[in-house]
């Protein structure tokens, strides 16, 4: 963040481990929570912001707090179908509050007059040209490409079911891997390829600088877990997807994978059942364009791409409000 030109202030606290982290680590993680409070309490002071924006997670617990104890007017949003565990506990101290799915708002504290459906802010994709896109990519026109992308870290189930599955995969398809802070799995993987199929395999670490735009934009068809920004930016660029939801952190990515599947626009596969022959199965399913073409339709059917607007405006009139107060 300080490298975008944003300011970075830290905390004491640490993510809330599960149960089997041990009571030691549950113990000392709540501890540095509490402590996390005046800290930010402190810099609310000294910052005097006219409006606090949280998207959840552990740190929303202390912020949130410190805003309702200064008096700063906050707005929680809410990315996901089923609400995490810190975003749920600290909605009541909200200002407002704002989700991305209409069935959120049917759960308490989300329900009731301050709650706006908004849908996930994502990345800008109506500047990207596809077959600009493509041509970058080096894939032709006729040529199959799946983008697989397990978010911020690499996805073991991924992994080894593309190390058997690869081959096989490429006589058809050309495979965009994002595979992160790999540790040498992926050239392996290219040296045991063919010599005539590497080039139809390609790695890179991260996308970014508008590359994720560009591989979204370009990509035929998406694996991915269905984290709230991946299934927004699959519905927002009418990409079809193979959605392996990640089956921890209480579910929630199910729920969102889901409302994504509910209306045709994506496969769902559980993560335990997640094989090779699995991914091709799913993949053979995608292969004629026409079936794609109804399955990306109906992700984009869920897009909302004005979500960033609708949450700048929400953020606004608080402000607004305060100063007329």
């Amino acid at each position: 963040m300080p490298d975008a030109g944003f300011p970075l202030t830290l905390l004491p606290a640490r993510s809330l481990r599960e149960s089997r982290g041990g009571l030691i680590a549950a113990v000392r993680d709540a501890l540095l929570l509490v402590l996390s409070v005046p800290p930010a309490i402190a810099f609310m002071r000294r910052v005097r912001p006219d409006v606090l924006i949280s998207t959840g997670g552990y740190i929303a617990i202390p912020a949130m707090i410190a805003a309702a104890l200064t008096r700063t007017p906050s707005l929680i949003w809410e990315g996901n179908v089923i609400p995490g565990r810190s975003n749920t506990l600290v909605a009541p101290l909200a200002s407002a509050r704002a989700v991305a799915w209409a069935a959120t708002r049917a759960r308490a504290p989300w329900s009731g007059a301050e709650a706006t459906v908004t849908g996930t802010p994502i990345r800008d994709l109506g500047a990207v040209d596809r077959k600009a896109a493509r041509r970058i990519l080096g894939t032709a026109d006729g040529e199959r490409l799946l983008l697989v992308f397990g978010g911020s870290q690499r996805v073991q189930r991924f992994e080894v079911a593309l190390d058997t599955a690869l081959t096989k995969l490429l006589a058809s398809w050309r495979v965009l891997h994002v595979v992160g802070d790999d540790d040498g799995r992926s050239l392996a993987r290219t040296a045991a390829l063919p010599a005539a199929l590497r080039s139809r395999y390609r790695t890179v670490p991260f996308l970014d600088g508008g590359a994720m735009e560009e591989a979204l934009v370009a990509a035929d068809v998406l694996l991915g877990r269905a984290g709230a920004s991946t299934v927004a930016e699959a519905a927002a660029a009418g990409l079809p997807s193979i959605i392996v939801p990640y089956p921890f952190a209480s579910g929630h990515q199910r729920a969102n994978a889901e409302a994504l599947a509910e209306v045709g626009g994506a496969l769902l596969i559980d993560d335990r059942d997640f094989t090779a022959q699995a991914l091709l199965d799913a993949v053979a399913t995608l292969e004629d364009a026409t079936v794609r073409a109804r399955v990306g339709a109906a992700a984009q059917s869920l897009a909302r791409p004005d979500a960033a607007d609708a949450v700048a405006r929400i953020a606004l009139g608080l402000v607004e409000r305060r100063q007329h107060a």
